[in-house]
């Protein structure tokens, strides 16, 4: 059985940081893209960021692009999103994301087979 877990979230004050981690279980994700997608109550599942297979590309959403690292590591099965410089408005359930679809750093969310059950991240005015 597949699963992805993630684990970091949690209330941060306006301008903190989290690092979030996702480890995957019953297969691995070496040859495949991995991401982060968020979930604002009310509104629909966005992308975050996204990792190539090898971890050499990557790319972001436009609200993390300067704030929000992702990196990965293929011998543990392993991504993570380090978050710095939180805002409230980051305040959403964060979902991990496994694709055997592309091996790319792709942002659409229906190119991802595989999701965590996300962490909860609140970021207090």
């Amino acid at each position: 059985q597949v699963q992805l877990l993630e684990s970091g979230g949690g209330l941060v004050p306006n301008g903190g940081s989290l690092r979030l981690s996702c480890t995957a279980s019953g297969r691995t994700f070496s040859s495949n893209a991995m991401g982060w997608f968020r979930q604002a109550p009310g509104k629909e599942r966005d992308f975050v960021a996204a990792i190539d297979y090898s971890g050499a590309i990557t790319t972001y959403a436009g609200s993390a692009k300067g704030r929000f690292t992702i990196t990965r590591d293929n011998a543990k099965n392993t991504v993570d999103l380090q978050m710095n410089s939180l805002k409230p408005d980051d305040t959403a359930i964060y979902y991990c994301a496994a694709s055997t679809i592309i091996r790319r750093a792709g942002a659409d969310r229906f190119l991802y087979d595989y999701w965590g059950q996300g962490t909860q991240v609140t970021v207090s005015s």
